[in-house]
């Protein structure tokens, strides 16, 4: 048998058709894992590569697996709706939340739509984590998980788009009773990106930097590869752990960049119900009955008891379907549990040789949010508020509960990706997005009008936040002048606020706290007020002001997205938070007002080092109490990319983790970024094959 399977793996590029493992699934291609070469370079980071894409993702498994197995298997483990039995309740409701959407179905329905080259790459990269989990299975989390299957990594894409549009929270709001689609988002996830042409080079480069604000660990946070194949694969990006395709990176020939843009991707129905017949509902003047969709959850207890717990959920003409508590069915609907092409999407993107062809990948209209910064070798640069919107009904107020008996309300079709909104090319050489804005993406002389586009879009305008309002502060500062690789990373890395923003406007009657009414305060209330507004270690006023104001929000019960938007903070308030700050002062400082380098620590294993940045600032930290009055952040400059186009060709490209290649304690690239993570400073990466091998610290086959 096992000289069967040998001959089996020599002939891995034939079309073979072979079962899994778990004797369902029957693989296309069987990778060979001597046609996959793993090489770490100094700082641990993976460049995969083998002769066909599917080679490559095998590799990408193996590798992320070495560095980060525990983190990758949430992915999985949640998309085969096993979470209960690692998280016990908080993981039953995303098993529960999960089925209810009803993506499974969908996969089932429309997987053979995927391309068969996709397919191959994925079932390539099922066979790395597999053979990862085989070998190591004392790592595996949860039993039963694996093997997997390319269903579970379509799957694990459609989880994550769902999730991260916020479609949990209006699930579980409606099955407590509490939905209320007014209430405003405040997570701090964000980002920064932009990019720039000929127009405003200093050399005539096209230039691209990239930067996430995700957490800095778990499943949303970054992992660094490079990914190359004989097939055309060539990009080195982040991804998040458990991925199987660069999110955001570069190419030999264009580059690109996600950020948050908080749309209106999930809508809410209410069901007329028939006043006399159990789970029967009204639909274009017909009663109709409920599809039952019962789900038994395994909910870990104490000392590893798994118990099964069973709940109910629905499925109507307008979609998943849910009752909620005062005895009303509801209906979610959302664009990313209809499009199972999120993965190959991302893929397409990964492979594209020019804009055309990036732009063709954008038309799969399949992953359903993040906008997208671009550019490349041909001096091409856009911005694309990017998503998967669907073409809603005039008239109908989306942004609240719809109640719908018909289709007059229900929508079936999407927007094609050139009516949302973009600038291409602008005459300026440049674009940007810090979570803004879309119609301002440029230059102010070219900004385009929201009036444009449909309200149900659901693009908020509520003025710039800090990071937009800054960037274009030091774009106005450099408006007659060209912008060298080195000003853009300046400008990634600036910590300053800007001169005049919402958040600091709708606060500065707080600033005129007399500091002579509160003698015990006075020095607090002085450094405070005298705040250059600066976030460098050594500022004492961004000490002052991080301690005060992270008790500020916590009271209000707001969070760090609040730097973003106007606040109302009464006196009162305020005062507390001082007194607060103070003892917190007196107990943990010996009485003297910190630096912020003091208060703000990077911190993972035996490594604590102060750190710049601040909430909302292009260098941007949110931060969490971590001891001693000490914080950390927990969503930042999650990765930070930097790409630089001249002449056609690639010169320079550099990236900073917050930590290192791997999650592993006892890897010497567990902490080994964080020093230049704390300087704001950043490492080379290359494309090159050559000079990969050459400077290599490790070698080798993953092979089982």
């Amino acid at each position: 048998m096992k000289y069967f399977f040998a001959c089996l793996a020599m002939f891995a590029g034939l079309n073979l058709s072979v079962l899994a493992d778990d004797g369902h699934y029957q693989y296309s291609v069987i990778v060979n894992p001597e046609d996959v070469t793993i090489v770490r370079d100094k700082w641990g980071v993976p460049h995969i590569f083998g002769k066909t894409d599917a080679d490559v993702a095998y590799g990408l498994a193996w590798a992320n697996a070495e560095d980060d197995f525990f983190t990758m298997q949430e992915l999985v483990i949640t998309a085969k709706g096993l979470a209960g039995k690692l998280m016990g309740v908080e993981g039953a409701e995303r098993d529960f939340f999960s089925h209810a959407i009803g993506y499974r179905e969908r996969i089932d329905q429309d997987f053979k739509e995927l391309s068969p080259d996709y397919i191959r790459y994925v079932e390539g990269y099922c066979q790395g984590v597999n053979a990862y989990a085989k070998k190591h299975r004392k790592e595996v989390r949860v039993k039963g998980v694996f093997p997997i299957t390319p269903k579970d990594v379509v799957g694990g894409y459609m989880f994550a788009l769902s999730a991260l549009i916020g479609t949990p929270g209006a699930v579980g709001d409606i099955m407590n009773g509490t939905y209320d689609k007014d209430e405003p988002s405040d997570l701090p996830y964000g980002s920064n990106a932009f990019a720039f042409n000929s127009n405003k080079t200093d050399d005539g480069s096209s230039m691209l930097c990239i930067n996430p604000h995700q957490p800095v660990t778990g499943p949303f946070s970054w992992y660094e590869a490079h990914l190359c194949s004989e097939e055309g694969l060539n990009i080195h990006g982040a991804m998040f752990p458990g991925s199987s395709t660069v999110f955001l990176g570069n190419n030999e020939n264009l580059g690109w960049a996600h950020t948050f843009n908080h749309l209106d991707l999930v809508d809410v129905f209410q069901l007329e119900m028939h006043p006399k017949k159990k789970n029967v509902y009204r639909f274009n003047g017909e009663w109709k009955q409920l599809e039952k969709r019962p789900v038994w959850l395994k909910v870990k207890l104490a000392k590893g008891i798994v118990f099964p717990v069973r709940r109910m959920t629905y499925w109507s003409e307008l979609g998943a379907t849910l009752k909620s508590p005062d005895g009303n069915f509801y209906a979610v609907k959302l664009p990313a549990n209809e499009r199972i092409k999120v993965g190959e999407q991302w893929y397409r993107m990964d492979k594209a040789k020019n804009f055309s062809e990036f732009y063709d990948a954008l038309q799969m209209e399949s992953i359903s949010m993040f906008n997208i910064i671009y550019a490349d070798k041909n001096d091409t640069v856009m911005y694309l508020n990017n998503c998967v919107m669907p073409k809603r009904h005039e008239g109908v107020d989306y942004s609240k509960v719809v109640k719908s008996n018909s289709d007059k309300t229900l929508w079936s079709e999407f927007h094609d990706v050139e009516d949302l909104v973009q600038t291409i090319n602008p005459q300026s050489g440049w674009v940007f997005n810090t979570n803004n804005n879309p119609a301002h993406a440029t230059a102010k002389s070219e900004w385009q009008s929201l009036d444009d586009y449909p309200a149900y879009f659901g693009i908020s305008d509520n003025g710039e936040n800090n990071r937009a309002e800054r960037f274009l502060e030091l774009m106005q500062e450099d408006a007659s002048s060209q912008v060298s690789f080195e000003r853009m990373k300046e400008m990634k890395f600036d910590y300053e606020f800007p001169a005049c923003g919402a958040y600091q406007n709708s606060i500065e009657n707080l600033f005129h706290v007399n500091p002579n009414d509160y003698p015990e305060l006075a020095p607090l209330i002085t450094m405070i007020n005298e705040w250059d507004k600066r976030g460098n270690k050594e500022n004492k006023g961004a000490g002052a002001y991080l301690i005060t104001f992270q008790k500020v929000f916590s009271m209000m019960g707001f969070s760090d997205g609040e730097f973003k938007r106007s606040v109302n903070i009464p006196d009162t308030t305020y005062l507390k938070a001082l007194r607060w700050a103070q003892e917190q002062i007196d107990t943990h400082y010996d009485g003297e007002i910190p630096a912020l380098g003091e208060v703000q620590r990077h911190v993972r294993g035996d490594v604590n080092l102060p750190l710049a940045g601040f909430p909302d600032a292009l260098a941007a930290n949110y931060n969490e109490e971590w001891k001693d009055g000490r914080y950390k952040p927990w969503v930042a400059d999650s990765y930070v990319h930097f790409v630089k186009w001249k002449n056609g060709e690639i010169e320079k490209i550099e990236t900073l983790h917050p930590f290192g290649a791997s999650s592993r304690p006892d890897s010497p690239h567990y902490t080994d970024q964080m020093q230049l993570y704390a300087d704001m400073q950043t490492k080379a990466m290359t494309l090159d094959r050559e000079t990969i091998f050459q400077e290599a610290e490790s070698i080798y086959h993953p092979v089982p």
